[in-house]
C-alpha cells in the first residue's frame, strides 16, 4: 500500500544520497536500505491493523462483537430497501414517492446536534475500544 509520505521522504533522501556518496553503488545500496526500511514500517503498520481485527473478533465482550455489524445490518436494510422501493415505484410510483418523503422527513427531523453526539460517540467508542485493544496486547506479551 503506497504511502505518499513515505514514498516522497525516500525520494528525498535518495537525492541526497545521490550527492553524498560519489560512488554510485554505495548510493543505490543506501537507498536500498532506505527502502527496505519503509517497507518493514509499512508492513509492520499493516499487522497491528490485522492485530486490531483479530483481537476484536476474539473478544469475549458482547457488546464489542454486536457494536459494529448491528450499524452495518441497520445500513444494508436501508440499501435493500432499493428493491422493494423499486418494485414498488413500478406499480405506484405515487405510494414509493410519499414513502420515500416520509423517510426523508423522518431523517430530517432528527436534530443536527443528536446526529452529531452520536458520531462523537461513536467514533469516541471506536477509538477507546482501540486503545484498549492496543494496551491489552502490549500488556500481554
Amino acid at each position: 500500500m503506497p504511502n505518499p509520505i513515505t514514498d516522497t521522504v525516500v525520494g528525498i533522501i535518495g537525492k541526497v544520497a545521490d550527492k553524498f556518496f560519489p560512488d554510485k553503488k554505495d548510493a543505490e545500496a543506501f537507498k536500498l536500505a532506505m527502502q527496505k526500511e519503509s517497507n518493514e514500517g509499512a508492513m509492520a503498520e499493516l499487522n497491528r491493523s490485522y492485530d486490531a481485527i483479530v483481537a476484536e473478533a476474539q473478544s469475549t465482550d458482547k457488546w464489542t462483537s454486536r457494536a459494529r455489524p448491528s450499524f452495518m445490518y441497520v445500513m444494508y436494510c436501508i440499501i435493500l430497501s432499493a428493491i422493494p422501493m423499486g418494485i414498488l415505484t413500478a406499480f405506484n410510483p405515487l405510494a414509493a414517492t410519499n414513502v420515500i418523503t416520509g423517510f426523508k422527513a423522518w431523517l430530517g427531523a432528527i436534530p443536527d446536534s443528536m446526529l452529531a453526539l452520536f458520531g462523537t460517540g461513536y467514533v469516541g467508542y471506536s477509538v477507546s475500544r482501540s486503545y484498549d485493544k492496543h494496551m491489552e496486547k502490549k500488556y500481554s506479551k
